[in-house]
Parts: structure tokens; sequence; C-alpha cells
């Protein structure tokens, strides 16, 4: 694992929502795993771009055999802000194409309401 600059995260209703409603030991691990990378820890693990996505990022955590994700982006006025856009639990690797495009409509809300 590198090291570098961390960042802040800051998470939308949704995402806020989907963590509120984990039992309290997967929601724990995400938290942990989040902080770890805002803190500064480079792990592709928990922390990767989103292939075929339009600057998309997901949050990556394992627990008990479930895989966590939690879409962000960078806000880019603030240049180091991860915006979380929200969470789903999948069996597989590769992160559904419905999940994407929720997560670009929930980023264009943001910006939106930013103005």
């Amino acid at each position: 694992m590198e090291q570098q600059t961390g960042f802040d995260v800051v998470y939308l209703e949704e995402a806020s929502e989907f963590l509120k409603n984990l039992p309290e030991q997967p929601r724990n691990k995400i938290y942990y795993n989040i902080s770890k990378v805002a803190g500064g820890i480079k792990d592709n693990d928990l922390f990767k771009k989103l292939d075929g996505s339009d600057d998309l990022w997901e949050f990556r955590t394992l627990y008990n055999g479930l895989q966590y994700r939690l879409i962000a982006f960078w806000d880019k006025e603030s240049k180091r802000l991860v915006v979380a856009t929200h969470g789903f639990v999948k069996k597989t690797w590769k992160v559904p194409s419905k999940e994407i495009a929720r997560a670009e409509a929930l980023r264009k809300l943001y910006y939106e309401s930013e103005n």
C-alpha cells in the first residue's frame, strides 16, 4: 500500500440511508475502510476508479462474503472532496450498469443543487 494525500468524504442522503440500514459490523468496517483511504492510504482493493464510467470511483468493502460498494466522485470545485452517492451489496466484482447510471444521475443533481 502506498501513501497518498488525504481527502474529505461527504455522503449524499442515499449513501447515508444505505449505511444506516446495514448491520453494525459491516457498517463499521465500511467506515473504517473509507477512513483509511481518506486518511491517505492508497489501496485499490478499497478505492478504485470504475471501469467504463465517467470519472466515478467506488469504495469497496468485503465482509462475510458480501461485497459492499459506495459509488463516489470528486467534487471539481474543492479538488479534494469525494462525494459518496449511494451504496449497494453485490455478489460479483463487476458493478452493474444501472448502479453507474444511478450514480451519474445523483452527481448531476448534486451539481445542479450547488448552483
